[in-house]
């Protein structure tokens, strides 16, 4: 049993307390609840002991962190994210360093009853303007502030949450509200899908599309599949894992990362199209090798480049924009010749076809219930309000049938 330390005086020294050599006085160290280490000092151990009984105290009642005159704004930021249990860890990485990239350093360091409505929106204005922060990341930085403000007016710390109405006035100014998310319509859906079958230069890409097409996956879904997440027997895809792009420690990584609920995890059947390309996208890659490419001790994934490794999300978007342009001129000339409207693709993201999917389901009556299960939605309300999208074209005709065929008057 190893032996207790003991002061000049023979007294038995409690863990973290020691005595300088130099001049005698007694040091007790300890870490604080954000990992920081921190020191009491006192020129005698009955001080010291105070010190620490105190220190306990304030501990458990948070008040050495936590109050009116001396917390700061990172004091309570740390203190909301200590809370955010329920939070998808990818989500709790980037909140973390998107602040202490733009927040902590600055604003964060002052007092949280000192910061006004004028402090934030001169901080939105600035993000923006000598930034170059886009609108959507300015409000991403907001999604972090206004909930760390809400905690303290709830704990009686701030009386107002600074930070309310700021964001609205910024999108006021910059002539920017929400729009809704509209699905492709089937014509242009077709007429995307016939551009990357048909030309050389995006016949690579045919796989990916297809499946995203045709199962509605979430992207960080989508490239975490695995070969030995298909069925082909069976004729189903396993959905139980996706990669994300995560911030630790400064340092920025893809990871494997678990649905945050049970509703995450699901199978979705594969329809024909999807069945004949995988297997075709199988058998091509027997012949010039499986990926090697390791996440979290997973490997085999079925969408890689041998260039870049994962396709991230961002390599998506811009396929999709370079071929939304190629066929939109390609179109509009075309359509000039033959003196008719253009069927022009709008701009859109890996997350519309996600909700074009989900829009063509509803455009076929597929039960609400199993839309939810197949898009992986943990409540149905979400399903209804957000996706449950028919498109103009089809309400026309669902519309002129029920006329046709419905006693209306």
């Amino acid at each position: 049993m190893a032996k207790a330390r003991k002061d000049n005086k023979g007294r038995a020294l409690r863990k973290g307390e020691c005595q300088r050599k130099s001049d005698k006085s007694y040091v007790y160290t300890y870490t604080d609840p954000f990992g920081k280490r921190c020191y009491l000092y006192a020129s005698d151990l009955k001080t010291l002991r105070e010190k620490e009984a105190k220190l306990l105290k304030d501990q458990l009642d948070g008040l050495n962190l936590y109050t009116a005159k001396t917390a700061t704004l990172n004091v309570v930021f740390d203190r909301y994210i200590a809370n955010k249990q329920n939070l998808k860890r990818s989500s709790l990485e980037n909140y973390k360093y998107y602040y202490n990239l733009r927040i902590r350093n600055g604003l964060g360091k002052r007092k949280i009853a000192d910061i006004k409505y004028s402090d934030i929106k001169y901080l939105y204005q600035y993000l923006l303007n000598d930034c170059q922060l886009s609108i959507s990341s300015v409000n991403g930085i907001h999604a972090i502030l206004s909930p760390t403000f809400e905690l303290a007016v709830r704990d009686d710390i701030i009386r107002k949450n600074p930070s309310k109405g700021v964001m609205a006035e910024m999108k006021d100014k910059k002539g920017q509200t929400k729009n809704p998310r509209h699905a492709l319509t089937l014509a242009q859906q077709r007429a995307f899908m016939g551009i990357v079958s048909d030309n050389p230069i995006y016949q690579p890409w045919l796989p990916l599309f297809t499946v995203m097409f045709g199962t509605g996956c979430r992207i960080g879904e989508l490239i975490g599949l695995q070969w030995e997440d298909l069925d082909f027997d069976e004729r189903f895809i396993s959905i139980n894992h996706a990669v994300s792009y995560l911030y630790r420690e400064e340092k920025a990584a893809y990871h494997i990362e678990v649905p945050k609920t049970d509703a995450g995890i699901r199978i979705i059947p594969m329809c024909d199209e999807i069945y004949e390309v995988l297997q075709k996208e199988y058998e091509h890659q027997k012949k010039k090798g499986f990926c090697t490419l390791e996440i979290d001790g997973m490997t085999g994934f079925i969408f890689y480049s041998k260039k870049w490794g994962v396709i991230s999300p961002h390599r998506v978007n811009n396929a999709i924009r370079r071929i939304v342009k190629f066929y939109n001129s390609i179109e509009s000339e075309l359509a000039k010749k033959e003196s008719r409207e253009p069927l022009i693709i709008p701009n859109f993201t890996c997350h519309c076809i996600r909700h074009t999917f989900c829009t063509r389901l509803c455009e076929n009556g597929v039960n609400i219930k199993f839309i939810q299960e197949v898009m992986g939605h943990s409540n149905i309300q979400t399903t209804m309000d957000i996706y449950a999208e028919i498109t103009k074209e089809k309400k026309q005709e669902i519309f002129k049938t029920l006329t046709e065929t419905a006693n209306i008057f």
